[in-house]
C-alpha cells in the first residue's frame, strides 16, 4: 500500500530542506568539546548521531517523536479501549511524526500482513542449523538469508539514481518487518513444541498474530505482547542494535543484512540479553534461598552477596537513565492490572523495594533502578511463556521497529558512511601530557 510511503515522503521532504539547510550554511557549528574519558568509556553522550524515531532522557525516559510512554498508551490506537496500543501506530508516529487515526493503523496491518509470507527457503536454512541452536542464532540466520529478495539491492547494482534509494529501503523495511513474526514463531515452535508449526491467521493484528503462531491465544497474551512491541521498539540511536543497524546501512547495505548486524549486538549480555540473565539470577537466587517467596531481608542478602562476588545485580542500572525505567513502570502496571498474586511477579517487586537503597550505598552505581529488563521476563512466565532464552527474540522482533524506521530516514537524507577517526594510546598519552616510561 502506497499511503504510509506518500505520508512518510511528504513529511520527510520538510526535513531534507531544514537538513540542507543545516549542512550549508551551518556546517561550522560547534556542539561540544569531545574528552578522552568519553572517547574511552564507549564515546558515551557524544552527539554524533542523526535520529529521529526516539530520544532518550536521562531523567525523563524514552520519547517516541517527543511522546513519553504514559501518553503512548493513552493515544496510540488499540483494537478496545481495555487493551494495548497496537505497535503499527508506534511505527506511523516513527515515521510521519504524528499520532495516527485507527485507520492508518489498519493500513499499516493490512500492507504487512500482504508480505507477509516467508520465502521456502528460509525455513530450509532454519532447518538446516542445530536444533538446539542458540534462538538468536536462528533468528540472526534466518533474516540474513532473507537478503536474497532485497529489491534495494537489486536496485542499487541496476544503477537507480541515488535520490530513490529510500524508496527501494522502504520496500525492503517493511517486508521485514511483515515476516519477522512468523519467522520468529516457527523458530519458537520448532525449539520448544517439537516442531509443530501453526499458520498464521491474517485477519490479526502484527503482535497478535505473533502470539497466535507461538500458541498462546488469549487476550492477555495478545495484548502483552503489544505492549512489549511498543516498549522495546526504539531506545533512541546510539544503543548497539540501532547503531549497528545504522553503521551497517551507512554501507549501502541492503535492510536484511543491517538489520542482521543490529540482531547479533542485540544477543549481548549487555544489551538484550540481559532479560534472560535477570531471570537466570532469579532462578539462582530462589534456588539457594530454597524457597519462591523470598522475605525482603533474604531478598536484600542475596543482593549483597552478588556484590561481593563482583557481580552485577541483573535488570539494574542504565547507561543513560538516572530514574526508574518508564517501560519498567508500565510493565509493573500491566500486571497490577491483570495478574493476581503471582509469586515470580511478587519476588520482582520485592527486589524492586530492596535492590535501590542496597546498590546506591555501594557510592559506585549512578544509576540504582531498574531497567526494563527487570519486569519483562517474569511477565513472559506468567503467561507461559517460559523459555528465557528466547526472550532476546522477541526483543529483536520489537527492535526492528524503530531501527529499520530510522535506516529509510539515513537513504532519504542521504546520510554518509560512517568513518569516525581513531588513534593510537600514544597519541591519547600525549594529549593529556602523561610521558610514557620506557
Amino acid at each position: 500500500m502506497e499511503y504510509i510511503k506518500n505520508r512518510f515522503y511528504e513529511k520527510a521532504m520538510k526535513n531534507m530542506a531544514d537538513l540542507q539547510k543545516l549542512r550549508k550554511e551551518h556546517g561550522d557549528v560547534v556542539l561540544g568539546q569531545v574528552t578522552i574519558d568519553q572517547v574511552l568509556s564507549g564515546m558515551k553522550g557524544i552527539p554524533a548521531l542523526l535520529t529521529e524515531t526516539s530520544k532518550l532522557d536521562a531523567n525523563e525516559g524514552i520519547r517516541f517523536r517527543g511522546f513519553s510512554l504514559p501518553e503512548l498508551q493513552e493515544k496510540l490506537p488499540k483494537l478496545d479501549e481495555a487493551g494495548e496500543p497496537l505497535p503499527e501506530g508506534l511505527f506511523y508516529l516513527m515515521m510521519i511524526g504524528e499520532i495516527p487515526e485507527k485507520e492508518d493503523v489498519i493500513n499499516i496491518s493490512k500492507d504487512w500482513a500482504t508480505r507477509a509470507h516467508v520465502p521456502q527457503h528460509v525455513f530450509d536454512v532454519i532447518d538446516a542449523l542445530p536444533k538446539n541452536s542458540r534462538p538468536m542464532t536462528q533468528f540472526s540466520t534466518a533474516i540474513l538469508s532473507m537478503a536474497y529478495d532485497s529489491v534495494f539491492q537489486k536496485a542499487y547494482r541496476a544503477g537507480v539514481n541515488k535520490k530513490f534509494y529510500w524508496d527501494f529501503m522502504y520496500e525492503d523495511v517493511m517486508t521485514l518487518i511483515a515476516r519477522l513474526p512468523r519467522i520468529a514463531a516457527y523458530i519458537y515452535r520448532r525449539i520448544y513444541h517439537n516442531g509443530n508449526h501453526i499458520e498464521p491467521n491474517p485477519n490479526l493484528d502484527w503482535a497478535g498474530n505473533l502470539a497466535h503462531m507461538m500458541g498462546y491465544d488469549s487476550t492477555e497474551v495478545k495484548r502483552l505482547l503489544r505492549l512489549y512491541m511498543v516498549i522495546h521498539a526504539d531506545h533512541e540511536g546510539g544503543n548497539v542494535s540501532a547503531h549497528a543497524t545504522h553503521l551497517v546501512g551507512s554501507a549501502l547495505s541492503n535492510a536484511y543484512y543491517a538489520y542482521t548486524a543490529g540482531m547479533v549486538g542485540l544477543a549481548g549480555p549487555l544489551h538484550g540479553f540481559a532479560n534472560q540473565e535477570v531471570m537466570d539470577w532469579i532462578a539462582e537466587m530462589l534456588e539457594q534461598l530454597g524457597t519462591d517467596e523470598p522475605n525482603d531481608a533474604q531478598i536484600g542478602a542475596y543482593i549483597e552477596k552478588t556484590l561481593l562476588q563482583g557481580r552485577v545485580v541483573p535488570g539494574y542500572g542504565h547507561a543513560v537513565l538516572r530514574i526508574t525505567d518508564p517501560r519498567f513502570t508500565v510493565q509493573q502496571k500491566f500486571a497490577e492490572k491483570y495478574i493476581v498474586n503471582d509469586k515470580l511477579i511478587n519476588t520482582v517487586n520485592a527486589i524492586y523495594r530492596v535492590a535501590p537503597p542496597i546498590l546506591e550505598a555501594t557510592g559506585k552505581i549512578k544509576n540504582p533502578w531498574p531497567n526494563v529488563d527487570a519486569f519483562s521476563g517474569a511477565l513472559l512466565n506468567h503467561y507461559g511463556i517460559t523459555e528465557s532464552n528466547f526472550y532476546t527474540v522477541l526483543f529483536g522482533v520489537s527492535r526492528s521497529l524503530g531501527v529499520m524506521a530510522s535506516l529509510v530516514f539515513d537513504r532519504f537524507y542521504g546520510l554518509p558512511i560512517e568513518r569516525p577517526n581513531s588513534q593510537t594510546l600514544e597519541w591519547f598519552l600525549e594529549k593529556a601530557g602523561i610521558t610514557r616510561e620506557d
